[in-house]
């Protein structure tokens, strides 16, 4: 989980290069910016952590900083950024995590990892260059009046163009652009126009399980199959397809999650729920499939607003663990939910997939709840 991975790096006592910390927020605005731009143009490709209220000169100890007088939420650091003319005017995409481990309050400012690198000024900012590319070594940023290596420029530069990417990563990003794939040997097949040694393939199976979200549709029958993430001849990954409203619909079956009450593992105090996470390759592939003629837009809106969607899969663990800790104490309105025609099937206990969504539509509460309390 998050709190625990940032609890991980204080415990380090010391710097890294994808992670800082600030004793307290930043009120010199240079600073804040060049900090970002390193942080977004690190070379571990992944998200960088810019963490506010640790005391680095008093063995790494917590400050708080809920009255820090220049403390920044996300839409102010969003807007910060906004003004800065950046080449191509793309900007690093950030956001606020608020932490509370009991001694104090800490903010990290966590700059997400993304291909638009490297990220760099088209007009100079106080003391930081025009065209000047910043990045982070270790634990020591490019120093603000000089440029970086030119290695570690290419570097970037190779990100973006996703050249260093494997198969599977370069499968996700051919995935999103999906008006560039064709058919081949029916509907079943499909490739990538630009690079043919991708492709998609669907295989049916002869699973005729149900999961609580088919009696969300007019037809609630069953339709399984495999979906194959193919390279030449090698089958990289695979997952569960689901034909929906008697296959009218064709998705990537969502994901499979649980949280246990009360530190137990027993099956009858573990909460099951079914999801996606928005930039997930599941995701991806989710919304690769609902186009023609995979486009019914009752069954897939249907699909959709019977399952959790999370923003980030850090919001995912976050809010796991605030489901886990308040699920038995949490209240709500349950007036406006309404539960699907739970026709009587032989063979099948109705009582389970009537559990699954009251603990669904509880979980939906939840959300709202969790999102609305994390608003700095």
């Amino acid at each position: 989980m998050f709190h625990e991975e940032i609890l991980r790096l204080i415990n380090l006592h010391h710097e890294g290069s994808y992670w800082d910390f600030k004793k307290q927020w930043y009120s010199d605005k240079c600073d804040l910016l060049h900090d970002i731009i390193c942080m977004a143009n690190n070379l571990e490709n992944r998200d960088a952590y810019i963490i506010v209220g640790i005391d680095e000169e008093n063995n790494f100890r917590f400050i708080d900083v809920s009255k820090d007088s220049n403390r920044k939420n996300t839409q102010m650091l969003v807007d910060f950024l906004k003004d800065k003319k950046f080449v191509g005017g793309t900007r690093p995409s950030v956001h606020v995590e608020i932490l509370d481990y009991g001694v104090a309050t800490i903010d990290v400012i966590v700059v997400e990892n993304s291909y638009n690198t490297p990220f760099y000024l088209a007009e100079r900012f106080q003391q930081i260059q025009a065209n000047s590319i910043y990045t982070r070594i270790q634990d020591t940023n490019t120093p603000i009046d000089i440029s970086a290596d030119i290695n570690n420029v290419e570097y970037l530069w190779k990100k973006r163009f996703h050249m260093i990417d494997t198969p599977i990563e370069k499968f996700r990003y051919y995935l999103l652009d999906k008006d560039n794939w064709s058919q081949s040997s029916g509907e079943d097949h499909l490739y990538y126009n630009l690079y043919p040694e991708y492709s998609i393939n669907f295989e049916q199976d002869e699973r005729d399980g149900y999961e609580y979200y088919f009696f969300n549709q007019c037809n609630h029958n069953p339709h399984w199959g495999i979906i194959q993430l193919k390279y030449m001849s090698t089958s990289l990954l695979e997952f569960s397809g689901i034909g929906l409203d008697g296959f009218n619909y064709f998705t990537i079956a969502p994901e499979f999650g649980y949280f246990h009450l009360d530190g137990s593992h027993l099956n009858e105090n573990t909460i099951y729920f079914k999801y996606f996470v928005k930039g997930s390759l599941p995701y991806i592939i989710h919304n690769f499939y609902y186009r023609s003629p995979y486009n019914d837009k009752y069954a897939h809106d249907r699909f959709i607003e019977s399952i959790l969607i999370f923003d980030s899969k850090m919001e995912f663990e976050n809010f796991k663990y605030y489901a886990e800790q308040n699920w038995l104490t949490f209240k709500y309105d349950k007036s406006a939910d309404i539960k699907p025609y739970l026709q009587e099937i032989e063979g099948l206990k109705m009582e389970s997939f009537d559990k699954e969504w009251d603990n669904f539509f509880k979980l939906k509460h939840m959300l709202q709840t969790f999102r609305n309390e994390n608003q700095l």
